[in-house]
């Protein structure tokens, strides 16, 4: 058993939260809006992985850098987190992004 990948998703996620709190994006400019829409991706793509898993699509594969927890049968803990990872980099580059382009609209 391995916590490598499960650390490395836990630091990355760090740095998100790291860069959300230095430009206030996301968490630290309406914690329960962020708390709510992110929640809400992750139970999205949750559902989509067990919807996949109970086709046969997905199946969980043997890694030495897994920690072979589950969350459910193939739903290995680390894929929660890589989830929670995924939606909150895309909130963050997306209100990044439209904070850019609003800024060169009033330079404008």
């Amino acid at each position: 058993m391995s916590v490598v990948y499960l650390i490395a998703l836990l630091v990355a996620l760090a740095c998100l939260v790291a860069v959300d709190r230095r430009f206030r994006l996301y968490f630290w400019r309406d914690p329960a809006r962020a708390a709510l829409v992110l929640v809400v991706g992750v139970l999205f793509f949750v559902t989509w992985d067990l919807c996949g898993i109970g086709l046969g699509i997905f199946r969980r594969g043997e890694s030495p850098y897994l920690t072979g927890l589950v969350v459910a049968p193939q739903l290995p803990v680390e894929e929660i987190v890589f989830l929670t990872f995924l939606c909150y980099l895309t909130m963050l580059l997306i209100l990044g992004c439209a904070r850019l382009l609003a800024r060169r609209q009033v330079r404008r």
